[in-house]
């Protein structure tokens, strides 16, 4: 058993994220996936193509059959790519059914600066069909900007910033290998509203505001443009406080590095003839 363990672990050794590794699909099976005896190694099975790395249109066991060959590219979402250890190489049938794609998201690099148009809005971001990237199999195009990426400000609707057929410029952010699709930020490209906000506030500055959010935990009040910050319910008295509503409020903590404004309500003096 220790020799085979050792036999594995040489074998593993050799392989990388990217590589293309052939194989014969030796077991299928609902939780796992395809198993794959690779080139190589007879011994037992050590490739593993789970149900999210299956041919697009087709992500499911099913999509591929025992004693089929196949190749793939090791690659790694969320788990080690190669695994001595657990004696498993995690591999994708879809990055090698779509080279071109692959090579191009592949070759993008943190901060690249990416120009596209708005090809779909959906609830959940915005598709973008980059003008240097090939189009995608399965969505409206291969960029795609999260809707926090859309904007520092909250918006309430996506349509608020994007429209179809619009002109993007963004940063790439990450090569998303589920998706197939490179994770863009529109946001990336403008100053962010926050930093310039705590340049010029401290700690201990009163500030007016309108509630914009009223939560069990407090309220949420906009003290300047696109800047929120929390009112928690213990810092101040919230019951009554209705959105719209006009307060003043003291600054507690500005959190720069989470964009977290802290504040407290500040209650207006109690004239000395209240009977309250």
């Amino acid at each position: 058993m220790r020799d085979q363990d050792g036999a594995v672990r040489a074998f593993l050794a050799g392989i990388r994220v990217g590589d293309v590794c052939g194989g014969v699909v030796a077991e299928v099976t609902r939780s796992r996936g395809a198993v794959v005896v690779l080139d190589g190694f007879p011994a037992r099975p050590l490739g593993s193509i789970g149900s999210l790395d299956m041919p697009w249109g087709r992500r499911s066991a099913s999509a591929v059959e025992v004693g089929r060959r196949i190749t793939a590219e090791v690659t790694a979402v969320e788990v080690t790519a190669v695994d001595p250890d657990a004696g498993q190489v995690c591999m994708s049938l879809a990055a090698t059914e779509q080279p071109e794609l692959w090579a191009f998201l592949k070759g993008l690099r943190l901060g690249e600066v990416l120009s596209g148009t708005v090809a779909s809005i959906e609830s959940f971001g915005v598709f973008v069909a980059l003008d240097d990237g090939p189009e995608h199999p399965v969505f409206p195009g291969v960029g795609f900007i999260t809707v926090p990426e859309l904007s520092w400000r909250h918006i309430d609707a996506v349509s608020d910033v994007a429209r179809v057929g619009q002109r993007v410029t963004c940063e790439f952010l990450q090569f998303d290998t589920w998706n197939g699709e490179a994770r863009l930020s529109l946001r990336a490209r403008e100053p962010d509203p926050f930093q310039g906000f705590a340049d010029a506030v401290e700690a201990g500055r009163s500030l007016r505001g309108r509630v914009t959010k009223v939560v069990p935990f407090g309220v949420f009040v906009e003290v300047a443009d696109g800047i929120e910050g929390l009112v928690k319910a213990p810092e101040g008295a919230v019951e009554g406080v209705e959105v719209g509503d006009e307060l003043t409020v003291v600054v507690l903590e500005v959190d720069r590095e989470r964009r977290k404004l802290t504040l407290s309500r500040v209650r207006a003096p109690r004239a000395p003839w209240s009977s309250d």
